[in-house]
C-alpha cells in the first residue's frame, strides 16, 4: 500500500511545536547502575533491599520496549509504553486537539474514556453510533465516511462492550481516505482473544494509522498499569515530548518483562484458551434463563446480553456477592450487561446466581 508521508508537525498543537520537553536525570544519563549517581536527588538507600526501589526508573526501559516490539512484531522505533493504553489516548488528545477547535469521532457504545478525554481537552465529540443487530453489531460506514472531518477517529476491535469486530480492509481504507487530517486509532485491548489479524503490520504502510495494546486483559497486568502506543515513528516522538518524566514503575516493568518470557507466554495461551472455553460453555447456557432477552456473544473475553429487568438483576447478583457491568447508560443498551468472562469456580457462582433470579412479574 502507498500512503503518503505523515506531516505531524502540521497537525501538532502549535503551542506545542516549540515546546522543549522536560530532560530527566535519567533521560540524561541513563541507567545509574553503572555510575555514582548523584543528579536526581535520590536517596541513596532503599527502603526494603530486597526489593531495591530508590532510584527512578529509564523512561522508556529499552530491555522492555525491544520485548514488546518483538512480540508485537514491529520496530521499536514505533512503540511508546504507557500507563496502560488509557495514557496513550489522552496523550494523543493533549498532543492533537486544540481545545474548542478541533474533533475527535467516537462509535457508540464504545470505551468510554474516548469521549471523556476529548471533553477534557476541550474537544467536539463527534458520534456515528453503531448499527445494532440481534446476532452482529456494525459500523455505519456511510455516516463514517461523511462526518466533518476530525482529527482522531476512534475504533476498537473487538469492540468494547459488544465484542463485534471490524474488518481490517473496512479500517484501512477508510485510514487512507482520512490520511490528510486525521489519525485513525484502533484500540485493539481485546485481540488476543480474537482470530483476526492484527493491524499493527499495516503501520508501516498507512502512516496516519496508530494500534493501542493493553497488558491489563490477556497478560493479566491491570494492576501493573502498562500499553503501549504503535504508530509512525513520527508520531511516537511527538508523543514522547509530552510523556510523563518517569511514567513506568519499576516493579511494573519487571513484571511485564517476566510476562513477556515464552514460558509465561505458553501460560498465557493455555489461560486464554480456559476462557474461551469457558465462555462457549457460559453462552451456551444463556438462552435457558427466559429473562434473557438477546446474546451478543462477541469475540472478547466477556459477554453482552440483554435482559428483561437490567436494574434488577444487577441487583440479584450483588446481593449473592457477583458483580457484572450494567451499560443501559450507553446508547442503544438500555437494560444490556456485559458479563466478564471468569475462572471455572467464578462462572459456576454467576450460573448459580442466575438460576437463584426470579424476575418481578409484570
Amino acid at each position: 500500500m502507498d500512503s503518503q508521508a505523515l506531516k505531524l508537525e502540521d497537525w501538532v498543537r502549535p503551542e506545542l511545536r516549540d515546546l522543549k520537553p522536560y530532560a530527566s536525570a535519567r533521560a540524561l544519563h541513563g541507567d545509574s547502575s553503572a555510575v555514582v549517581a548523584l543528579n536526581a536527588n535520590e536517596n541513596p538507600w532503599p527502603s526494603d533491599p530486597a526489593m531495591p526501589l530508590n532510584r527512578y526508573p529509564d523512561p522508556q526501559p529499552q530491555a522492555l520496549v525491544d520485548a514488546l516490539a518483538e512480540h508485537f512484531g514491529v520496530d521499536p522505533a514505533s512503540l511508546l509504553i504507557t500507563r496502560g493504553s488509557d495514557e496513550g489516548i489522552d496523550l494523543l488528545m493533549r498532543l492533537l486537539i486544540r481545545p474548542g477547535t478541533d474533533s475527535i469521532m467516537v462509535q457508540p457504545p464504545c470505551f468510554g474514556m474516548y469521549a471523556l478525554y476529548a471533553q477534557i481537552q476541550g474537544a467536539k465529540v463527534i458520534e456515528v453510533p453503531l448499527v445494532k443487530g440481534r446476532g452482529q453489531w456494525t459500523t455505519d460506514w456511510p455516516a463514517t465516511q461523511k462526518a466533518d472531518a476530525c482529527r482522531l477517529y476512534f475504533f476498537c476491535t473487538p469492540n468494547n462492550p459488544t465484542g463485534h469486530e471490524i474488518p481490517a480492509v473496512e479500517l484501512l481504507a477508510f485510514a487512507k481516505q482520512v490520511e490528510n487530517h486525521g489519525l485513525v486509532v484502533v484500540d485493539e485491548a481485546y485481540a488476543e482473544f480474537s482470530e483476526a489479524a492484527s493491524l499493527i503490520p499495516m503501520i508501516a504502510h498507512q502512516p496516519n494509522l496508530v494500534v493501542l495494546r493493553t497488558l491489563s486483559k490477556a497478560f493479566g497486568l491491570a494492576g501493573a498499569r502498562l500499553g503501549c502506543v504503535m504508530a509512525d515513528p513520527d508520531v511516537v516522538d511527538w508523543l514522547k515530548r509530552i510523556i510523563a518524566p518517569y511514567p513506568l514503575p519499576t516493579p511494573s516493568v519487571d513484571a511485564a518483562l517476566r510476562a513477556l518470557e515464552a514460558d509465561a507466554l505458553g501460560e498465557q495461551r493455555a489461560q486464554i484458551e480456559r476462557i474461551l472455553a469457558n465462555k462457549q460453555s457460559f453462552v451456551e447456557k444463556l438462552p435457558q434463563w427466559g429473562f434473557v432477552k438477546t446474546i451478543w456473544p462477541g469475540q472478547a473475553n466477556f459477554v453482552l446480553v440483554e435482559v428483561d429487568d437490567a436494574d434488577a438483576l444487577m441487583t440479584h447478583c450483588l446481593q449473592s456477592g457477583v458483580v457484572l457491568r450494567n451499560q443501559s447508560h450507553q446508547s442503544k443498551l438500555n437494560n444490556c450487561i456485559r458479563i466478564t468472562i471468569g475462572s471455572n469456580d467464578e462462572m459456576n457462582r454467576l450460573v448459580e446466581c442466575f438460576n437463584q433470579f426470579q424476575p418481578t412479574q409484570a
